[in-house]
């Protein structure tokens, strides 16, 4: 089985001295009803369009064993995505962050995404490789 940079994340993520929960946003790409043409000819070449959050999950890095076990339980969901977005919320003295403890930073990814204020965020796409946006 090839690593792929989203297992380098969660190996990372194992192996911090503080406990971490990861958070994903799982977003489509599309595009406006009233895009111009060149619009429309930057997203047919997967350089355009708006981001749309479809789903959310927080997840410590010991429920996931690669990015394959990601992808396979995103797409029980039913929910089409093209990319996600991955941050992390690391623990205090040792205590793990609850799945409470997720629910605001997540509607915070989920805002900032939105906006188009991705830069904090690694993003990857359906094949767990890193997104760069330029």
């Amino acid at each position: 089985m090839t690593t792929t940079p989203f297992d380098e994340l969660l190996n990372a993520a194992r192996q911090e001295r503080e406990p971490q929960r990861l958070l994903f946003v799982f977003v489509t790409a599309e595009l406006p009803d009233d895009a111009t043409e060149e619009e429309r000819q930057r997203f047919e070449e997967n350089a355009g369009g708006s981001l749309k959050p479809v789903l959310c999950v927080d997840k410590l890095p010991e429920e996931l064993s690669s990015f394959a076990a990601l992808r396979e339980e995103s797409q029980r969901t039913g929910v089409a995505w093209d990319l996600f977005f991955a941050a992390a919320l690391p623990g205090l003295a040792g205590i793990t962050p609850g799945a409470d403890d997720a629910e605001e930073p997540l509607k915070m990814m989920v805002a900032a995404i939105e906006t188009g204020n991705i830069g904090r965020f690694l993003a990857f796409d359906r094949d767990g490789q890193t997104v760069d946006f330029y």
